[in-house]
């Protein structure tokens, strides 16, 4: 079964969630089943980049990986869109562990696959709010279910005080789970000046706002770390 591949990049660092920092590979897939406000990968779903797409499978996309990063990874994240809607992602998966790589993936938790389960890093990311989606906290639930919870981690994009809210109940809901609060990046616009500035300034905010909630001792709170060295550039 092929696999339609965005872009494949890297080696560059993790910017979110469990493996923030940590040096890996991206396969970007395309398609998504939300439509979030404020996405910033909304090349992989509004058909501005569907020429772009390509229809590999495993071994193509393992080559690329080799050819793009060489001998200088052991790591790769699926991103998207949401891959978790791909069932032929088994196949790459399988592969890359034979290859020596461990595997993150990262999807809003409204799907589930089999092959999740040999995820090495599974960050699910329930949409708050702001993003205009409601989610399905049930599938949430089948999927955290299915998967030992020692390779999953949750994190909710905090924008505004309802986010907020709804990451403080992501949180109560699950409380076993690592959980990350991470700041969002309202700053899209490739014209905005100063951006790296702005987005410490929310992420101060943001610190400063969960220091002072007893409800939040256990959670990590995160920039997107990859926006604040390389703004939105792609590829990166």
């Amino acid at each position: 079964m092929k696999i339609p591949v965005m872009e494949v990049f890297g080696p560059t660092i993790q910017g979110e969630g469990m493996v923030i920092g940590r040096k890996t590979m991206f396969v970007r897939t395309a398609g998504c089943d939300f439509r979030c406000s404020w996405c910033d990968s909304k090349f992989t779903w509004d058909g501005t980049a569907k020429d772009d797409i390509r229809m590999m499978t495993a071994e193509d996309i393992m080559n690329e990986l080799k050819a793009v990063g060489g001998d200088c990874f052991d790591h790769v994240t699926i991103s998207g869109g949401n891959p978790a809607l791909i069932k032929g992602l088994s196949s790459l998966v399988t592969l890359l562990h034979a290859e020596g790589c461990e595997v993150a993936l990262e999807t809003q938790g409204s799907k589930f696959q089999d092959w999740m389960t040999d995820i090495n890093q599974l960050t699910l990311s329930p949409k708050p709010p702001s993003s205009g989606m409601v989610h399905n906290l049930a599938v949430l639930d089948s999927i955290i279910n299915q998967v030992n919870k020692e390779r999953i981690s949750l994190k909710v994009v905090v924008f505004d005080d309802a986010d907020y809210a709804f990451a403080r109940t992501i949180h109560q809901r699950y409380p076993e789970l690592k959980f990350y609060l991470q700041v969002g990046n309202p700053y899209l616009d490739e014209t905005v000046s100063n951006h790296t500035e702005k987005l410490l300034e929310r992420y101060e905010e943001l610190i400063d706002r969960v220091m002072d909630d007893h409800q939040m001792n256990s959670v990590f709170v995160t920039p997107q770390l990859h926006t604040l060295l390389w703004s939105n550039k792609k590829g990166v």
